[in-house]
């Protein structure tokens, strides 16, 4: 994006990600999928785990 300034000279804005910070959100969100996932699979109560259990199957997903 290029912004004129009042003194006629340009200059560009970016914001760009380097690889590291890619795969770290990628970690990240991985980590708090999975614990997601152990969480609503493995909870003793009793709503958690249906209501997790009932949206597989309404994906279609298979899950026993």
């Amino acid at each position: 994006m290029s912004i004129i300034s009042s003194t006629g000279h340009s200059t560009t804005t970016s914001s760009t990600t380097t690889l590291t910070q890619r795969l770290t959100a990628a970690a990240c969100a991985s980590i708090l999928g999975a614990c997601l996932v152990y969480f609503a699979g493995f909870s003793h109560i009793e709503a958690v785990h249906n209501a997790a259990h009932d949206t597989r199957h309404s994906a279609a997903f298979p899950c026993h």
